[in-house]
């Protein structure tokens, strides 16, 4: 029995607001009630209607952390604290060798330059773990890579390079989402091209003398992807939040930001001066009181009415794997006439049918999007970041932005590389090598998330993103699996606090459209021994609702006038 377009493949009573009325089923996430018929079912569509707002399956969960393990973590961080203190007591009647930055003799009466609590963490727990970060490659960071050896002979606080080169590390971190990052290839034919006619550098601003051909046709192709009426690219991804945020708001704005929003949102809202209130991730629920109270009451003290009333979202959540979900803001940010600012650094080129972004994933209308922001740095392999809108819109930025009036221009092979690999995803060079690719990374997300789930990981986020969060909670986890990893030529990236909360250490991976199955298969392997040697699989199948979770009033942050 197939479901009606934007129906539920279930036939219980539904709520006003599309949800299943008996509890198995609500806003997309299964609850522990229905684990045994969702065991049973060879494919199960978790479907969140909400007034037929959805034309496609909505799946996305995140279960809920072991209580054991919960605890055993926190006991974790509380025996490393302990022995950092202890540490740092050896360390100051130098009885241990001090590594770290501190003041000299002649200036202790000074203002502290070097807090020393405040890289406590840096000292006792970073430190610990060090290894696993910042490993140089020396290769295109294709399906495969290779890596720099190195050793600490200091427990991390220095490397050294022993010479010798690990060779076709499977690389599992690289956001080199539809496989345009290579040395061959059209991509690689045409950025040489240009490097021989343009040079490597512009040497100016786009409003002096570095406004070249190629950032204009760039320019229109974007639109035209993005089915806008203008865009502008920029050099940074992360300025191109960071610095336009503040020149669409600022004092006697409200900005109502996701708990989850990357750092370049986050700067971005404190540099503008707006009021910032946080919802709860992907809550609705959280939004839209946020939204009503912000109508009733207006601005603190004086009552006026807002200025502007700004949303940042992003479409796929870099360190959660979940998808933003956009027909419910936009349906919110239309009744309460406010502003959407979307974030699709890592959603563009890798979700939808025609890989333009969350957008299409949802069958929406850009129109509907007031801010299209993405990057170039992920999915088309190279580098800076856009924005696409109204043409007045992107008339404003030019002459507003600081990113747009300070900053260099891109690189002109740089934009060689965008402007081909874009025209391939859409079709324009002749052949379908564009649309394989983004087929190919939605069919390798959805056999690479369905096989870590069989076996029994626990693994956050959406079915068709990409990025794949593989749990791992415990401290000591993080540094053994990515060391393991990588003594079975598996290259991947674990993230610990404070990127995440204290008890959700995690390994994130990101498909390829150049992920081979074979590749696939033999990662799979090594993350299944791994996990068997770490005891990291934890799952119990029982999926927590994210609108189940306790919701507290004052757990947004708010920064007055």
């Amino acid at each position: 029995m197939r479901p009606e377009p934007g129906g539920c493949c279930c036939r219980r009573p539904v709520r006003a607001n599309g949800c299943v009325a008996n509890g198995e089923l609500r806003n997309g996430y299964v609850r522990s009630g229905a684990v045994a018929a969702a065991a049973a079912a060879s494919q199960i569509h978790h479907v969140t209607e909400n007034g037929g707002l959805y034309k496609r399956p909505f799946n996305e969960a995140f279960e809920e952390t072991p209580m054991l393990v919960a605890v055993l973590t926190y006991v974790g961080y509380g025996v490393l604290t302990l022995f950092g203190y202890l540490r740092d007591f050896l360390r100051h009647w130098r009885i241990e060798k001090c590594h770290h930055a501190t003041e000299r003799e002649e200036q202790k009466d000074f203002v502290s330059l070097y807090q020393d609590f405040e890289n406590f963490y840096t000292r006792n727990l970073y430190m610990r773990i060090r290894d696993n970060w910042n490993r140089p490659i020396c290769s295109v960071p294709g399906a495969r890579v290779d890596i720099m050896e190195r050793q600490s002979h200091d427990y991390n606080w220095s490397f050294k390079y022993t010479g010798n080169i690990i060779k076709g590390v499977i690389n599992m971190g690289s956001y080199n989402y539809l496989g345009f990052a290579r040395n061959t290839g059209s991509c690689q034919e045409a950025a040489a091209k240009i490097l021989e006619e343009y040079g490597a550098g512009v040497c100016s601003t786009r409003q002096e003398i570095g406004n070249l051909d190629k950032h204009e046709e760039l320019e229109t192709l974007v639109a035209r992807f993005l089915g806008v009426e203008a865009a502008m690219a920029y050099g940074m991804g992360f300025a191109t939040n960071s610095m336009n945020i503040p020149a669409l708001v600022g004092k006697g704005c409200l900005i109502l930001s996701d708990e989850l929003n990357h750092a370049s949102l986050v700067l971005g809202a404190r540099l503008s001066g707006a009021t910032i209130r946080i919802f709860k991730h992907n809550n609705m629920q959280s939004l839209e009181k946020l939204l009503k109270d912000a109508i009733v009451y207006g601005q603190p003290r004086t009552r006026r009415p807002w200025k502007k009333i700004l949303i940042l979202v992003e479409g796929i959540y870099s360190m959660e794997g979940s998808i933003v979900r956009l027909p419910e803001v936009i349906a919110l940010k239309k009744k309460y006439k406010a502003y959407l600012y979307l974030d699709e650094a890592h959603s563009i080129g890798a979700l939808g049918p025609s890989g333009r972004g969350v957008v299409d994933y949802f069958g929406l209308d850009p129109e509907d999007v007031d801010v299209m922001m993405g990057t170039f740095t992920k999915s088309f392999g190279a580098s800076g970041g856009y924005i696409g809108g109204k043409k007045e819109l992107i008339d404003y930025l030019r002459t507003h932005s600081h990113s747009a009036v300070y900053a260099t221009s891109l690189s002109p092979p740089v934009v060689e590389q965008i402007i081909t690999s874009m025209k391939c995803i859409m079709g324009q060079d002749g052949t379908s090598l564009g649309k394989e690719c983004v087929q190919q990374l939605a069919e390798n997300t959805r056999y690479f998330r369905r096989r870590l789930k069989e076996m029994g990981f626990i693994i956050y986020g959406n079915e068709d993103s990409p990025v794949v969060p593989l749990m791992l909670y415990m401290p000591a986890k993080i540094g053994a699996f990515g060391r393991e990893m990588l003594k079975r030529n598996v290259g991947v990236v674990v993230v610990g606090f404070p990127a995440t909360p204290i008890i959700e250490s995690r390994a994130r991976f990101c498909l390829s459209a150049a992920h081979t199955k074979e590749i696939l298969d033999t990662a799979l392997k090594e993350i299944d021994e791994v996990g068997d040697l770490l005891q990291l699989k934890y799952s119990r199948h029982r999926l927590v609702p994210l609108l189940d979770r306790p919701f507290d009033e004052t757990t947004y942050e708010e920064t007055e006038d």
